[in-house]
């Protein structure tokens, strides 16, 4: 049992990460699709330096969380890549299309007509992905894969507008032109105002259309969790008007791990709710016990390498060292 409740963690930690990782990716080309007035350009070129370097190594934290599912819970994986199989492959190909156009629009430079369409490409991919990513967590909360239910879309859309939030707050730290940083320090604020109007929506379909989830609402982590994810979002907007930008970081870090703690939280101690809970699903023990010793392993290398990535790429002062050059 404590293996299980380990390897549940360690999972958990993973989709956090690329919650908050991959989301500000997603976010980014949100942005970049969106880009408007005399500084769109700079927007997009802002966007374009502050997910560059890093956006490829993100995704490492979801192909863990896929192997931690397939590895440690099996029948599970396989119920859920069966039943939820079109918003997962949709997902998929946002993902892929999205990666693709984030290249060759930047090979593309001689050819404006080219550069626009795979643009057009990267930002509506970036749209895609996380909406469908949103849209199955939903479904899988339905415990019935209801992916196209007014709740799963909702959580898609949902889903869509934490990546916005949290790219805007992200990105700012990565300018160094002051007209920029307001450009997106209003879009934090606003796309934090989205988030909880679009965070109201599934609360209040569950009261209408799935009242199977209505007594995981009132469970004392999804309430906690709502507590502090709006108290993050406060503190978002507080930390984003009054400059104070890593705080900012932090505080959208905290909302976005609120928000899927409620999610495991309410869903404990299924792993898919009225199908399979976290026990029933798991591997053996000794399968378990060896995923976890080769977890150790790899984040003893892995760790460390991205702790390198992001201080080579995305440490303030050696951004403006770069921008200078």
């Amino acid at each position: 049992m404590i293996a299980i409740v380990a390897v549940v963690a360690v999972g958990g930690v993973a989709m956090i990460l690329y919650a908050v990782l991959g989301g500000a990716d997603f976010g980014g080309g949100a942005w970049d699709l969106l880009a408007t007035g005399p500084r769109a350009q700079a927007q997009r070129d802002a966007i374009t330096h502050a997910i560059g370097p890093v956006w490829e190594a993100n995704h490492v934290w979801l192909i863990y969380v896929l192997v931690l599912s397939w590895t440690c819970f099996p029948p599970a994986y396989a119920d859920v890549a069966v039943g939820l199989y079109a918003p997962l492959s949709f997902a998929l190909i946002g993902i892929v299309l999205r990666g693709a156009a984030f290249v060759f629009r930047n090979y593309a430079t001689q050819s404006r007509t080219l550069m626009r369409s795979w643009q057009i490409v990267f930002g509506i991919a970036s749209l895609i992905a996380p909406f469908f990513l949103g849209d199955a967590i939903g479904a899988l909360a339905t415990g019935s894969y209801a992916w196209t239910s007014p709740f799963a879309l909702s959580v898609g859309l949902f889903a869509v507008a934490v990546c916005a939030q949290i790219a805007a707050v992200f990105i700012v730290l990565d300018i160094d032109d002051d007209a920029l940083r307001d450009d997106f320090r209003r879009r934090a604020v606003r796309a934090t105002i989205g988030v909880w109007i679009l965070g109201v929506v599934p609360a209040a379909l569950t009261v209408t259309t799935m009242p199977q989830i209505v007594d995981a609402l009132h469970g004392t982590a999804v309430v906690i969790a709502v507590v502090v994810a709006v108290l993050a979002g406060i503190a978002v907007i507080v930390g984003v008007l009054q400059r104070r930008d890593l705080f900012a970081r932090a505080a959208v870090a905290i909302e976005a791990a609120a928000i899927l703690g409620g999610w495991y939280g309410g869903q404990a101690p299924y792993l898919i709710p009225h199908r399979y809970t976290f026990a029933q699903a798991a591997s053996s023990e000794p399968m378990i016990v060896a995923f976890l010793i080769a977890t150790g392993i790899g984040f003893a290398v892995l760790i460390p390498s991205l702790v390198l990535l992001f201080r080579v790429f995305k440490t303030p002062s050696r951004i403006a060292v770069n921008e200078g050059r």
